[in-house]
């Protein structure tokens, strides 16, 4: 694409959903399965700058779903590896960072169109590799798809420079990006996170070495061709896959690493951020971390709320993709007054949500991503049997797979683990409101500050919530799960991260640094 052609870019739209009820739709997605099927259990090899290589050493991604079934094989990169791919990063960013704004917008829209011709693919991997339903899959290859359009376009804003006062002098100010960094990516969103950290940091000017999760490597190396496909320069991006303690450590401490995007635990943030502190021999500037770490996140129902439009939505907030989202409603805070109404609505809903295989598209709740999440989300269940009253759910189904039954939990105290911890699974846990203000103060009553939701039609209530509700992502009378790019820019407060603003307006800014220049007359 030209720079002319840049001028007459249509204004911004989200990509839209994917319409399965239609025939054709579904018939075209499980041809997409079909041909992803036969392409599972390859090698397949890392990238650090131009060479690509494979090592003895592997790490395996399997099916949610089917544990047996090998989705992929990947090297298991450690340190020198690291060493490899930053020395090339490094060594790629003059020439990166000179094509200039418009250029690198250019080839992120061709890596938007690229997206949407194959889509169903790109999903169909996410249904195999990560256990996401149909429309959970879809909803996270349009969103990689708007933040490739978006950033684009924020490019070319930010290649406008910055408006300064005119002195006696020619006073000028412009964004120049950072350097070579790292963007360590999760797999519950693995192309949609993966994708945004790094087309933002690339259109930015950057070098990126990318590591995806190690449960979702495939997914990541797509996406790597995809952009080396559609004009990314090798060595500009590189691709890395293997244990975070070891290649994960390693790009974060080497000294030549300008910048860090993360998204994941909180623990592993935590120690990101600490580790970014230090200056090792050789290095000659202050890391810059951008972290998104998850959340506990409420949806408070009032006395007035529409309840029916409430239990649909905690319902859907909390189980979709099995509750794995940072955003999930992990608890429903309930106004006593309507307390013993909501909960049969709650539970006839939770009962009700159709688990299964993620490849059959009727089923509305898959497996969890792996044996650990598995082992842990059955501790906190047992957890809530100790400190609440079991409503729906509970066990696992018998056969294959790493199944939780969605499961619901009420009267359960403020301060109880299921309703502190971050289960990032399908367990709810919901507590009973003495009143509005006690609703409120138990919502903000947590270490995170993600995603937030108020059921109610009391204008006053809604507005105080709008103040008080102490989260980077608000949604009243809808569901707290969904951010759509552009419209709703996406991180928290607290310890869920450095409210990075995913998809937003100030985004870009955090991959570049402006450069003031000044000429005497």
């Amino acid at each position: 694409m030209s720079s002319a052609s840049l001028l007459d870019l249509p204004p911004f739209h989200n990509e839209p959903f994917t319409d399965f009820a239609r025939p054709e739709h579904a018939a075209a997605f499980r041809a997409a399965l079909a041909r992803v099927r036969g392409q599972l259990g390859r090698r397949h090899p890392n990238a650090a700058g131009a060479r690509r290589f494979e090592l003895p050493a592997t790490l395996t991604s399997t099916n949610p779903a089917h544990p047996d079934e090998v989705i992929g094989v990947f090297p298991a990169s450690g340190p020198a590896e690291a060493d490899e791919a930053l020395a090339a990063a490094l060594a790629a960013f003059p020439a990166w960072a000179a094509r200039g704004f418009e250029e690198r917008a250019a080839i992120l829209l061709r890596v938007a169109e690229h997206l949407r011709r194959e889509k169903h693919e790109f999903s169909a991997w996410m249904v195999l590799e990560c256990g996401k339903t149909w429309v959970e899959a879809d909803a996270d290859t349009a969103e990689a798809i708007d933040f490739c359009a978006w950033y684009a376009r924020e490019a070319l804003r930010y290649a406008r420079g910055v408006d300064v006062v005119q002195t006696v002098d020619r006073n000028e100010c412009f964004y120049v990006p950072l350097g070579p960094g790292v963007v360590i990516a999760p797999w519950n969103f693995p192309l949609a996170i993966l994708c945004g950290m790094t087309v933002a940091a690339l259109v930015a000017g950057n070098t990126v070495v990318m590591k995806p999760a190690e449960e979702s490597p495939t997914i990541g190396w797509r996406l790597y061709e995809t952009l080396i496909a559609c004009g990314v320069p090798v060595g500009a991006v590189s691709f890395l896959t293997g244990p975070g303690e070891s290649v994960g450590a390693r790009l974060v401490q080497h000294p030549e690493t300008r910048f860090v995007s993360f998204t994941g635990s909180k623990a592993v943030g935590l120690w990101i951020a600490r580790e970014a502190a230090v200056v090792h021999p050789g290095q000659r500037w202050i890391k810059r971390v951008v972290t998104e770490l998850g959340g506990k996140d409420a949806i408070v129902v009032d006395a007035s709320a529409d309840l029916e439009a409430a239990a649909q939505g905690v319902v859907a907030s909390a189980y979709g993709f099995q509750g794995q989202k940072c955003s999930a409603c992990s608890r429903a805070i309930v106004h006593t007054d309507v307390y013993d109404r909501f909960l049969p609505m709650l539970a006839e809903r939770t009962r009700a949500l159709r688990l299964g295989d993620p490849a059959d598209p009727a089923t509305q709740v898959g497996p969890v991503i792996s044996r650990e999440a598995h082992e842990r989300i059955l501790g906190y269940v047992e957890q809530g049997r100790d400190e609440g009253r079991l409503l729906a759910g509970g066990g696992r189904p018998a056969g294959e797979g790493w199944y939780v039954e969605p499961t619901l939990v009420a009267d359960v105290a403020p301060h109880a683990r299921i309703a502190q911890e971050e289960i990032f699974g399908p367990v709810l846990a919901v507590l009973r409101a003495r009143d509005w203000d006690d609703a409120i103060a138990l919502a903000n009553d947590s270490d995170y500050g993600l995603t937030g939701a108020v059921y109610s039609r009391d204008e006053e209530h809604l507005e105080d919530a709008r103040r008080r509700f102490h989260v980077g992502n608000l949604y009243l009378n809808r569901k707290c799960t969904g951010a759509l790019v552009g419209a709703q820019p996406f991180g928290g407060f607290r310890l869920s991260g450095t409210c990075s603003k995913a998809g937003g307006r100030d985004y870009l800014g955090l991959f570049l640094q402006q450069k003031s220049v000044t000429r005497k007359l």
